[in-house]
This record gives structure tokens, C-alpha cells and sequence, in this order.
């Protein structure tokens, strides 16, 4: 059997795909190493080969965050350990399986086709995928293609929601990204818990042995009624729909879906939560985008990922 490998690396994670026959027909998912770049490759080579199993690889797609080269090298990728400079990223995996042809891509705009191609977007021409996570990435499909503009179309995690606001992680203020990028609320939750606010937040990431305010950690605190979480995750749904509503202004997309690891965690609720905020935000109300929660959920990105590369 041959396969086509879909890579969705993260922050925290990376997710594995093995395409044949545009099936998934072998899957892992590995913890991204918190060192540097060089773990962080042996790791995704390691996840790649455990999904692969005994098929034969004929190609390899990668989603990944940060500033991508034609070559497959990365660089500027804030979130993932020792990516801020250059990382031969595609080069590397390229030579770990043989030679074997490697597309590298921005994790959001791979995750968008798959939910387009292969998941919740399919219906649609016009949509914008919003993935809610570490950061906030979005990938912009109209007319039924992909649109990568000069490297950054659809980097609505990035657009302003409120002017001189909080410290975005590209070093800029008031960002969507400041505000509903899961990073960003774990340090919005530090600074208040420090001010004195009170919240479980911490003690739930410290019974699940994580080191991060993980997107379960969140849902765990929301269930318990944590009033500081539910306070920065209305302040997560307020940026979404400000920025969703200025992107529909501005493109008249028939859809958007809105997925990522927090988006997919909290689910259709915080999906209409979302939906509801950008309604008021719209010059032409009645012809509102359609916003759905994706259909392939944690494998849109390894999907997508597979799909860029053929599979």
C-alpha cells in the first residue's frame, strides 16, 4: 500500500495522517517538545513513520505556523519551540523518508482545505476557516481555490479588535489573536490570578499534569463556573465576532467555520456564541454567512496537510 502523510504541527501537538484512496487509513499523534527545533523534527518523523505503519510513502504534507519558503523552510513560528529562525523543515523530513516530494504550507490555510475538501466546507465556494488554538489562524478559500495573497491572506488572527489593547504574541496590540489565542488567555488568567482575582484555572491544569493552560483545562474550568474564565472566554467570543463581521463585510463569504483546538474543544456552543456576536457586526444582516464547527475536527490540519500534497 503507498500513502500520502498529512503533518499538522502545533504548539502542543503533533497530528499524523495516512491518506490512500482519499481515506484515512492510519493516524498519530505525538506531543510537541517544548527544546528546540531539532526535537521538535525527530518528533514529527517519528509520528510521521507510526501512522505510515509498513506502507510505502509517495509524498508528505506539512501544516505548519510561522513564514514559509518555496524550499520548505520555516521560520518566524512563535509558538513552536526553536522555529522563531530558519528551520529546513521540509528539507529535514524530505530526507528522513527516502527523498520523497514534501509541500509545505501554513497550518491554518491547510486546515481550511480540508474542512473544504474533505469536511464541513464542502457545500461552499466562498469560506473562511478560523482556528481557534495557541493563536488564531484563519485560511481563505473563494471561488473554490485557496488564496494565499503574498504569503499572510487570511491571517484574521491578526487583524486589530481593539486599538492599543492587549500584547499580541507578533508584538503588536489589540489583536483577535490577544484575545482568543488560548496563549493569550493563559497569560490574561496569570496577570489577573496575580492582581488577586481567583480562579481554578491553575489547579485544574495542575491535576491534569500539564504545563499549559491546555483547551481541556479551559472546558474543565467553564464547567465549574470559574468566573475569570468565563469572563476572558466572553471577551474571546466578543473579539471573534468583531472580526468575523468586518471579514464578511468585506468578502461576502458563504461560510465560515470556526475549529482549532479551543474552538473544537468548546464546540457548536461556543460556535453560535460566535455567530451571534458577529451578527450585529453586519452591514447586510440577512445575507449572514452559514458558521458551522468543523466536521473533521483535531485531523482538519493532517488532512488538509495530505490533501496540498496530493493525497
Amino acid at each position: 500500500m503507498t500513502v500520502t502523510l498529512g503533518i499538522d504541527l502545533g504548539g502542543t501537538k503533533v497530528q499524523v495522517v495516512a491518506l490512500t484512496n482519499r481515506r484515512v487509513v492510519g493516524e498519530s499523534r505525538h506531543p510537541t517538545p517544548q527544546s528546540d527545533a531539532k526535537a521538535v523534527i525527530d518528533e514529527m518523523i517519528a509520528a510521521a513513520r507510526e501512522a505510515a505503519g509498513s506502507a510505502d510513502v509517495r509524498a508528505i504534507g506539512v501544516g505548519t505556523p510561522g513564514s514559509i519558503t518555496p524550499d520548505g523552510h520555516v521560520s518566524k513560528a512563535a509558538n513552536v519551540p526553536g522555529f522563531i529562525h530558519d528551520v529546513p523543515l521540509g528539507p529535514s523530513l524530505s530526507q528522513a523518508f527516502g527523498g520523497v516530494p514534501v509541500a509545505v504550507d501554513n497550518d491554518v490555510r491547510a486546515a481550511s482545505m480540508g474542512e473544504f475538501h474533505r469536511g464541513a466546507g464542502r457545500p461552499y465556494r466562498d469560506l473562511l476557516g478560523v482556528f481557534v488554538g495557541t493563536g488564531v489562524g484563519g485560511g481563505l478559500i473563494l471561488d473554490g481555490k485557496l488564496r494565499r495573497g503574498r504569503g499572510s491572506a487570511g491571517e484574521i488572527g491578526h487583524t486589530v479588535v481593539k486599538d492599543g489593547g492587549r500584547e499580541c504574541t507578533c508584538g503588536r496590540r489589540g489583536c483577535l489573536e490577544a484575545y482568543a489565542g488560548r496563549l493569550s488567555i493563559e497569560r490574561a488568567a496569570k496577570r489577573k490570578q496575580s492582581d488577586g482575582a481567583k480562579t481554578v484555572l491553575f489547579e485544574i491544569m495542575e491535576r491534569k499534569g500539564r504545563d499549559r493552560v491546555t483547551s481541556s483545562v479551559i472546558a474543565d474550568a467553564l464547567d465549574k463556573g470559574d468566573d475569570l474564565t468565563h469572563s476572558l472566554i466572553d471577551q474571546a467570543v466578543e473579539a471573534l465576532g468583531i472580526a468575523l463581521g468586518n471579514a464578511q463585510n468585506t468578502l461576502d463569504m458563504e461560510a465560515i467555520i470556526v475549529g482549532g483546538g479551543l474552538g473544537d474543544r468548546l464546540g457548536q456552543p461556543f460556535v453560535r456564541r460566535v455567530a451571534d456576536a458577529m451578527q450585529p457586526r453586519l452591514r447586510v444582516p440577512e445575507h449572514a454567512p452559514v458558521v458551522l464547527p468543523t466536521q473533521l475536527g483535531d485531523l482538519s490540519g493532517a488532512v488538509g496537510a495530505a490533501v496540498i500534497a496530493g493525497g
